[in-house]
């Protein structure tokens, strides 16, 4: 699979809500060093920040921040915006690392892929208004960060 078609896959699976989990297209390509990397600081790092995130996320579906037209003004939403643009800058360096490893892998693109969605995931929740546009950005911004995690937990497959 090229990287950009990997990219473009989890992308696509990302900004769409009926698909909580990689295609098994995607999933299968998942190269050996996925679960490996899930016991390398740095990476664990990235996974239990965007499982924090998520949960964030997922918490703010449930709650009256779909209806609060003060929702991005918020100080709780500031810290949310920083965390998450911290994880887009550690995602990349993800990519660059495993690029740098020599690492010719569809999980160096969708690291990539994921580090540049997010700020645009980001964006349009900040550009959402309250109600049903709000809650399908949220849903879109957490499937984006379960897959950010689950990319790097992948265990490997049998080819």
């Amino acid at each position: 699979m090229s990287c950009n078609l990997a990219v473009a896959a989890v992308l696509f699976f990302a900004s769409d809500p009926a698909t909580s989990a990689l295609p098994d297209a995607v999933a299968a390509q998942a190269p050996a060093e996925a679960s490996a990397l899930s016991s390398e600081p740095a990476f664990a790092a990235l996974v239990q920040e965007a499982q924090s995130l998520k949960a964030i996320t997922d918490g703010w579906m449930g709650a009256d921040s779909l209806a609060d037209a003060h929702f991005v003004h918020m100080p709780a939403f500031a810290a949310f915006k920083s965390r998450i643009a911290a994880l887009a800058v550690a995602d990349m360096n993800g990519h660059l690392t495993l690029k740098e490893r020599g690492t010719d892998s569809d999980l160096t693109c969708i690291m990539r892929g994921i580090a540049e969605d997010m700020p645009q995931k980001l964006a349009q929740l900040e550009e959402a208004t309250p109600g049903a546009a709000r809650k399908m950005a949220l849903e879109e911004l957490s499937y984006l960060l379960n897959d950010n995690a689950e990319v790097i937990l992948a265990p490997p497959l049998a080819h």
